[in-house]
């Protein structure tokens, strides 16, 4: 069992940045991609970027690209997603989520763990 748990989440204004961590704890955890999906009100789950296991592979959703980066810190079983330029249709709550097939997918149905989730609103 692979527990995740998000945190950075807050609110900023727009052109801002945030930091949002994703930190897994149980069984050794690999080799899994990490992904993360946002969630705004009234709409779907949207896939936002994956890091393979292997870290040499990323993906990106085209209204993020540019402006988000995910990397991870192995040592710490922690997968980041900095979020610079922010905009007001960033806001949403944001969760991540682990790959067992380690590819990192951007369809949400190939992710077997996921986060609580946090809330990042982007407001002035």
């Amino acid at each position: 069992q692979v527990t995740l748990v998000e945190s950075g989440g807050g609110l900023v204004q727009p052109g801002g940045s945030l930091r949002l961590s994703c930190t897994a704890s149980g069984r050794a955890f690999g080799p899994y991609a990490v992904g993360w999906f946002r969630q705004a009100p009234g709409k779907e789950r949207e896939f936002v970027a994956a890091l393979t296991w292997s870290g040499a592979n990323t993906r990106y959703a085209d209204s993020v690209k540019g402006r988000f980066a995910i990397f991870r810190d192995t040592a710490k079983n922690t997968t980041s997603l900095q979020m610079n330029s922010l905009k007001p249709e960033d806001t949403a709550v944001y969760y991540c989520a682990a790959e067992s097939g380690g590819w990192g997918s951007p369809s949400q149905f190939a992710y077997d763990y996921w986060g609580q989730g946090t809330q990042v609103t982007v407001s002035s």
